[in-house]
């Protein structure tokens, strides 16, 4: 999809449509103004007779005015300055309303924000139309991809042109990216296994010279003593791979951010087996590692300027005579011994290993992005992204980066008076702490594997993918982590 940034006149701008933000009073902004005085007050007379809904962010097509654009899109403010979150709802609503259509302008720009330069303003609306412009349609055997394949932003003045196509590019890389992760969350399991996510690893490496990927395989990874890590792989026939992207942006010798994701391409449970309601669900249990794809992609395409490595741990987790029972002991990478109380909380166990080996790196700081835990989405739903840190700052600019991206997450507590609930009677911890702070007691078993680093844990188990009719990978977090890797540029 092309994103441009413009200084344009409504009135002979060509487009299939232009968008246009109107007050609660029916005022119209700038532009708006102009091409309904050039139409003899026509938007006027629409908007008093009450077509235009009076909610924030209702919407309303008009077609066949006189100026360039086929039609127009009316969107529903508020009084000027609005609020960032209504800004967001301006431009998620109107992108959902011209994503059948080739192309748009936006003149939302036009509208006054609080707290907000245009460059943010740029990238809100892009972001908007990249995820518009969405559709799976990968498994469907007629099914056509939606159509918008250019976005413009308008300039309100020529001196803020730069810093608008800043922000549209920008936010067009967080939606590529989120698009990214979408796609690969979406394929079913039998489509996307570890040796696929590999292989995609692979080929984004032969595109671009800067980012290099390095794939280890099931024997490397029992030479390692990645113990934890192949008690879960062991149970499938698909070979398990972990994957390291290193894109190699930034200033020679600075130290990376490492991303950490974790990859099981399917969850049955393993011998813990997950009951059969919504099971099929859980090919999105690789959400974390579709969102470090999505940022490794994201960056390549974009040049930008930093040391970032993608690590993936990639696994299915399947019953057979193979798999590990609970009450088996495993030995780690970090030489820590595991209790294994139940298969079905997997998750932590590739990861662990993945944090010790994201220790080569010698990274500035590492994250690690999961969908861990049930126990997170009755914590925050899925709304917020559930959050543990080991460092303060490093947790206050990550909640900053998904204030700003609109993708919010959560400090959680990762004290150390909820060590004691991971004891075990026969290994140096057990891999769950029982029913009570879940999604806690897995972040404090994490947290026994970065002690060496700056490192934060995000729990993506309530914001990865929706159920019901709009069930879908959402491609979060990566508006959040490119936000905060690009502020740490």
């Amino acid at each position: 999809m092309q994103f441009t940034a413009k200084v344009t006149d409504i009135l002979k701008q060509r487009t299939a449509c232009a968008i246009i933000a109107v007050d609660t009073k029916n005022r119209l902004t700038d532009s708006g103004s102009a091409l309904d005085k050039a139409n003899d007050g026509a938007l006027a007379k629409l908007l008093k007779r009450g077509d235009l809904g009076s909610t924030i962010g209702s919407t309303l097509m008009v077609p066949n005015l006189e100026s360039g654009c086929d039609r127009i899109l009316l969107v529903r403010s508020s009084k000027a300055p609005i609020s960032q979150p209504e800004f967001r709802k301006l431009a998620n609503n109107s992108a959902r309303a011209i994503k059948s259509l080739k192309d748009a302008t936006s003149y939302l720009t036009e509208v006054a924000v609080k707290d907000a330069d245009i460059t943010w303003q740029g990238a809100q609306l892009a972001l908007a139309a990249g995820l518009a412009s969405y559709k799976f349609t990968r498994c469907h055997s007629d099914a056509k991809p939606n159509p918008l394949a250019k976005f413009t932003a308008h300039a309100p003045e020529k001196k803020q042109l730069k810093a608008l196509q800043k922000g549209v590019e920008f936010g067009g890389g967080q939606a590529l990216g989120s698009n990214v992760a979408r796609e690969l969350g979406n394929l079913p399991g039998n489509i996307c296994t570890p040796s696929y996510l590999a292989s995609e690893a692979k080929a984004l490496a032969k595109k671009h010279t800067k980012l290099t990927t390095t794939v280890l395989d099931n024997k490397k990874m029992e030479s390692l003593g990645m113990g934890a890590f192949m008690s879960v792989a062991k149970g499938s026939d698909e070979p398990a791979a972990m994957i390291a992207m290193n894109y190699k942006g930034g200033k020679t010798g600075q130290k990376p951010i490492v991303l950490v994701g974790k990859g099981i391409t399917f969850d049955t449970g393993g011998i813990s087996l997950k009951p059969g309601a919504m099971m099929d669900e859980m090919k999105f249990d690789m959400c974390g590692a579709a969102s470090v794809f999505g940022v490794m992609n994201a960056l390549v395409e974009m040049n930008a300027p930093v040391n970032v490595v993608g690590v993936v741990a990639a696994a299915e987790n399947m019953p057979s005579g193979r798999a590990s029972k609970p009450g088996d002991v495993v030995t780690s990478m970090s030489g820590k011994t595991i209790e294994i109380l139940n298969t079905d909380a997997e998750g932590r166990l590739v990861l662990c290993d993945a944090l010790t080996w994201a220790g080569k790196f010698k990274p500035s700081v590492v994250i690690d992005v999961a969908t861990l835990t049930g126990a997170c989405v009755i914590a925050l739903g899925h709304h917020a992204t559930g959050l543990y840190a080991n460092q303060d700052k490093l947790a206050e600019d990550l909640i900053a980066a998904g204030e700003t991206a609109g993708d919010r997450a959560w400090r959680m507590p990762l004290w150390d008076e909820y060590q004691p609930m991971l004891n075990s009677n026969f290994a140096d911890m057990q891999n769950i702490g029982g029913r009570e702070a879940g999604s806690v007691t897995a972040a404090c078993f994490l947290a026994r594997f970065a002690e060496d680093y700056n490192w934060a844990h995000l729990d993506i188990a309530g914001s990865a993918w929706k159920s019901g009719a709009a069930k879908g990978a959402t491609g979060r977090p990566v508006p959040l982590l490119l936000q905060y890797i690009l502020n740490k540029k």
